[in-house]
């Protein structure tokens, strides 16, 4: 029996074009004699659809178009989409009014419903919010073609049958997170119930997981051994297909695979970007496949997200062009770098803002970088804006001392014309701020915080560095230049200024934002674990007090399991530090 993977890039509330790319997988897959297609999670609405789920329209719609979509679907082959189910027991057992399913199509119809068991609702996940959990277990019967004429779906597992005897398959169906609950590998259990061990209690032959599972740092591996460990310990082959894509801050990174009974990866699909893949059953356990390489290193996986991120927030949004402010720093040059792969160099403008205060190899480190990587730019310097603002601001600022106020009008002068040329062009302006500074609050609303992305908003100042070198070493063409490399990082916003003349170097300050933020350590056990207390409370304080800047920045991609976007959900107005 053929089974193939269709690792999708579904655009949220598209039901159309998303209904399309199934349907054109399943006509190329039919073709090659394939029983057995399998979708992501939701891969007829896309993931996470959020509060769409709160309209009615949206989801009569969706039932519509999911009946369509089976009535164009090749009869004889089983397919299985991601898709929401009404509950309609919401009121009798008061319960949310939608399960999140899977429907199986066969033969012109949807044949049947398998809900999702389990809800998280930790980090970006919000399901329980429009979800009630599925309290049945997910199980059909197909019948492989190779062994009968009239192949037939029995929704309901039939304890007469014989699978041994080569006409039925009995498949376990599951949704994402019914597979992250299995105490046998994490060594604890956050649900009730454990679906992957309920599946392996009774005699299912293959199991199958619809995933739309967000990209973080590392993630793939952590897939790969829980689902080894899970079809080794359950002696069940077990089917991974994720969605790939950018969805607002959220980046899929696909790597859809497969392990066959002894735990051992036997297929794997290509990462961050779609795939369609197909796999051979033998009525016992899974064939060996391809495997493709994953990304490999951390700075790899890293650019891969970004720039798959930034080309569909752009495309998805109905941007062509970007533009963003070229400091002459390593952050916008990592920026632009990603822009540029991301959309292409003709589609990318950097805008050169120097001011009073601008050293000369700002200017032309931006330039040169511009150069190699065959960007528009454009010089403007802001001398005489910040003039201006300081002739309007005299007499109210009269008898007071230059300060971080005055610096910021620097920042806020490149802002609005980066703003105003968004605007006037239709452009899509990158902020270009990293993770270190946005937690420390080493920004400026209205200013460098402008944009309608932020493309680095995830990625340590440690990590930039980490990610250039990897770029020069590997794309050429897209080379920071040195200089940006070696020189001391400043916001030039005073002479002679340098980043660490207000925080510390970026190899300790990263460290404590990761225990702080990150694994959630207190400022007495970072500071037992060796940092200097001075610096520790500081860090801590910074920190607190910058959340009102960070509710105000633009979405910012994930690329760690602790971003300052959908999953973070600290208070404002607060005294806990």
């Amino acid at each position: 029996m053929k089974i193939a993977i269709a690792q999708l890039n579904p655009t949220i509330g598209d039901l159309i074009n998303n209904s399309n790319q199934i349907l054109q997988a399943a006509q190329q897959v039919a073709d090659q004699g394939v029983d057995l297609l399998i979708t992501p999670e939701l891969s007829l609405c896309g993931y996470p659809p959020r509060d769409l789920l709160l309209k009615s329209s949206f989801l009569a719609a969706m039932t519509e178009q999911l009946a369509q979509l089976a009535s164009q679907l090749p009869p004889d082959l089983y397919v299985l989409v991601g898709t929401i189910q009404p509950n309609s027991e919401a009121e009798i057992k008061g319960q949310k009014p939608l399960f999140n399913s899977v429907a199986c199509l066969y033969q012109g119809q949807v044949q049947e419903y398998f809900q999702k068991r389990l809800l998280p609702t930790y980090d970006v996940f919000d399901e329980d919010r429009y979800f009630a959990p599925g309290e049945k277990t997910g199980i059909f019967r197909m019948v492989d073609r190779s062994q009968s004429s009239s192949p037939e779906l029995t929704p309901e597992l039939n304890p007469e049958s014989n699978p041994e005897s080569g006409q039925e398959v009995t498949i376990g169906v599951t949704i994402c997170e019914d597979l992250w609950n299995d105490e046998e590998f994490w060594g604890k259990r956050s649900y009730g119930v454990n679906p992957i061990a309920e599946l392996g209690a009774i005699p299912v032959d293959l199991v199958v997981n619809l995933s739309a599972s967000p990209y973080c740092v590392g993630k793939q591996k952590v897939r790969e051994a829980m689902i080894s460990h899970s079809a080794k310990h359950y002696q069940r082959a077990i089917i991974y297909v994720n969605q790939v894509g950018g969805n607002d801050d959220l980046i899929f990174d696909g790597g859809s695979f497969a392990c066959d009974r002894t735990g051992k990866l036997i297929h794997r699909a290509a990462t961050f970007r779609p795939d369609l893949t197909i796999l051979e059953f033998d009525r016992n356990d899974l064939l060996p496949g391809e495997i493709k390489t994953p990304a490999g290193t951390t700075p790899g996986e890293i650019w891969q997200a970004l720039v798959l991120g930034v080309q569909d927030y752009a495309r998805k949004c109905g941007f062509q062009q970007v533009v963003l402010g070229l400091s002459g720093g390593v952050d916008s040059a990592l920026v632009a770098a990603i822009a540029t792969a991301a959309l292409g160099a003709e589609n990318v403008w950097g805008i050169l803002m120097p001011s009073p205060y601008s050293s000369e190899h700002s200017v032309s480190d931006a330039l040169e970088l511009a150069q190699i990587l065959g960007i528009h730019t454009q010089t403007l310097p802001i001398g005489d804006l910040m003039q201006g603002f300081d002739r309007t601001l005299e007499p109210l600022f009269a008898g007071t001392k230059f300060g971080i106020a005055e610096e910021n009008i620097q920042s806020r002068s490149r802002g609005t014309l980066l703003m105003a040329i968004a605007n006037k062009f239709g452009y899509l302006l990158l902020s270009t701020g990293n993770k270190s500074e946005m937690a420390v609050g080493y920004c400026t609303l209205y200013g460098d915080m402008n944009g309608g992305l932020a493309v680095i908003a995830d990625v340590p100042k440690t990590q930039v560095y980490a990610v250039c070198d990897w770029l020069n070493a590997t794309h050429p063409q897209l080379k920071i230049p040195q200089h940006i490399l070696t020189k001391a990082p400043s916001a030039e916003l005073k002479p002679g200024q340098v980043d660490q003349d207000s925080l510390p170097a970026y190899e300790i300050l990263d460290e404590i934002l990761d225990r702080l933020i990150c694994q959630h350590q207190s400022p007495t056990e970072i500071i037992t674990a060796g940092f200097d207390r001075p610096i520790v409370e500081q860090v801590v304080k910074l920190v607190t007090r910058a959340e009102f800047k960070r509710r105000q920045a633009p979405p910012g991609l994930k690329i760690t399991d602790r971003a300052f976007g959908t999953g973070w959900r600290m208070p404002i107005a607060a005294r806990w530090s």
